[in-house]
C-alpha cells in the first residue's frame, strides 16, 4: 500500500497560513468624510456646550474641571476656531501654539488650544504631533470631562496606530479606571492592544465582555476574538465566531476564508473544503491561493486526490494558479495516489526541473523504475545525483539496475 509523503502537512501548514487572514480592530486613518462628519459633530458639540444641553459622556468620572476660558484669551480662541472652521488649518495652528505658549493663558485656554491643534495635525497626516499635542492636553488637565478623555481616547488610538501597544494599553488603561466607563467600543480597543501585545487570555475576556455586552457586535469585533481563541487553542470557540460573521456576511469572501482557517486548525477539513468549493462554484476563486488553499485541503484527507487533481487542472487551466514546483509536485502525488501511475511520471517530469533540489528526480526514477520503464528511470536518476540528494546511493541502485543504459 502507498504511503502519503510528508509533503502533504507540509503543503496544509503553508496553505493555512496563507489563508488566515484575520483582521485585527486597529485604528484606521479617517477618510476626508469622516474628517468632515468630526467637523460638524464638534460644531454641534459646541453650540450644546453654549445652550447647556448636552449630556456628559463620562458621567461616572471622579475628576472635576472648572474648563472656563481666561477673559484675556477669548478672542485668540474664537478666532482659531474661526479660522479652525474655515478650514484654514496651519494659521489656526500657528494660534494654538502662541496661545499654549501663552503665560496669560490659564490650563483650560492652553488645553483647549491643544486639543483643536491635535485635530489639525491629524487632518494633516502628522500623527506624531497630534500625539504630543494629545499628551499636552492631557497633561495641562483643563478641559471638562468629555474633552479631556475624549483626547485620551484618541492618543490611545493613535498609539495603536503607530503600534505603540504597550503606551497605547497604558493609556486604555487609564482611561478606562478613569472614566468608569465599560463601554463594548472601549473595551475591544483594550482588547485589541492586550492581543497586539500576545496577552492573549486577557484579551479574550475583555472583547468577550464587551461582544457580549453589545446586542448586535460588528464583524470585526468578532474576527479579533476568533484571531485571540485562534491563539489560545480554543478551535470551538474560533470556528463558533467564524461560523458567525460568516453567515452574516455569506458574500464577503474574507469572511469565509477566515472560516476555513478556523476549521483547518481544528482540523475539520470537510467543513473547510466545502465552504472553499462554494466559493469556487460561485467564481470567487481569483488569486493563486485560492486554488492552493483547496487542493492542499483535499490532499490532507484520505480518498480525495481526484477532487485535488480537479481543482490542480481547473487552477493551471484558467490561468490563476501558477505552474510552479509545488502545484506540479502535489498533482503528481495526487495522480500517484490515486493509482494513476502515466500522468503522475508526466507531473513529475514537469515538477523536477523546478525543485530545489534532486529529490523529486529520485521519486520520478523510483515511479519509472516501477512501471519497468528503465532506460527513463536512469535518466531520471543521473539528473538525481546531478542536482544533489540525501542518498545517492538509492539513485545509484537503479543505474546498476540490469536493462538499458
Amino acid at each position: 500500500m502507498k504511503q502519503r509523503r510528508p509533503f502533504r502537512s507540509s503543503l496544509l501548514a503553508a496553505a493555512v497560513g496563507a489563508v488566515l487572514a484575520v483582521t485585527a480592530v486597529a485604528a484606521q486613518a479617517q477618510s476626508a468624510a469622516d474628517r468632515a462628519a468630526e467637523r460638524r459633530a464638534e460644531r454641534q458639540q459646541r453650540q450644546q456646550d453654549k445652550a447647556g444641553k448636552r449630556e456628559t459622556q463620562y458621567p461616572d468620572a471622579a475628576r472635576k474641571a472648572e474648563a472656563k476660558a481666561s477673559a484675556k484669551m477669548s478672542s485668540r480662541l474664537q478666532k482659531m476656531v474661526d479660522l479652525y472652521e474655515k478650514e484654514k488649518g496651519a494659521e489656526a495652528r500657528k494660534i494654538a501654539d502662541e496661545i499654549i505658549a501663552s503665560e496669560a493663558a490659564n490650563a483650560y485656554d492652553r488645553a483647549f488650544a491643544a486639543q483643536l491643534a491635535a485635530n489639525i495635525a491629524y487632518e494633516a497626516d502628522d500623527t506624531a504631533a497630534a500625539m504630543a499635542y494629545l499628551k499636552k492636553v492631557i497633561e495641562l488637565d483643563g478641559l471638562d470631562n468629555d474633552g479631556h478623555y475624549n483626547s485620551m481616547l484618541m492618543l490611545g488610538q493613535l498609539q495603536l496606530q503607530e503600534d505603540q501597544y504597550a503606551e497605547a494599553l497604558a493609556t486604555f488603561d487609564r482611561f478606562l479606571g478613569e472614566t468608569k466607563t465599560s463601554k463594548p467600543e472601549h473595551l475591544v480597543l483594550k482588547g485589541n492592544a492586550l492581543y497586539r501585545l500576545e496577552r492573549y487570555p486577557e484579551a479574550a475576556q475583555v472583547l468577550k465582555q464587551a461582544i457580549d455586552a453589545t446586542p448586535e457586535p460588528r464583524s470585526d469585533w468578532l474576527q479579533l476574538l476568533m484571531a485571540t481563541y485562534m491563539e489560545t487553542g480554543n478551535n470551538a470557540e474560533a470556528a463558533r465566531l467564524a461560523e458567525q460573521v460568516a453567515q452574516k456576511n455569506p458574500t464577503d469572501k474574507r469572511a469565509q476564508m477566515n472560516l476555513v482557517a478556523t476549521y483547518l486548525q481544528g482540523d475539520m477539513m470537510d467543513k473547510a473544503a466545502a465552504v472553499l468549493e462554494k466559493l469556487r462554484a460561485s467564481g470567487q476563486f481569483t488569486e493563486d491561493r485560492d486554488y492552493r488553499q483547496l487542493f492542499a485541503t483535499y490532499l490532507n484527507m484520505d480518498g480525495k486526490e481526484k477532487q485535488a487533481i480537479e481543482v490542480i487542472n481547473e487552477g493551471l487551466q484558467k490561468g490563476v494558479l501558477k505552474p510552479d514546483y509545488q502545484t506540479y509536485v502535489a498533482l503528481a502525488q495526487a495522480y500517484y495516489f490515486s493509482d494513476q501511475p502515466a500522468p503522475a511520471i508526466d507531473a513529475y517530469k514537469k515538477a523536477a526541473p523546478l525543485a530545489p533540489d534532486g529529490e523529486t528526480y529520485l521519486n520520478l526514477a523510483r515511479l519509472l523504475w516501477q512501471e519497468d520503464r528503465i532506460p527513463e528511470a536512469k535518466e531520471a536518476a543521473r539528473q538525481a545525483i546531478a542536482k544533489g540528494v540525501k542518498k545517492p546511493e538509492d539513485a545509484k541502485k537503479i543505474l546498476a539496475l540490469p536493462g538499458g543504459k
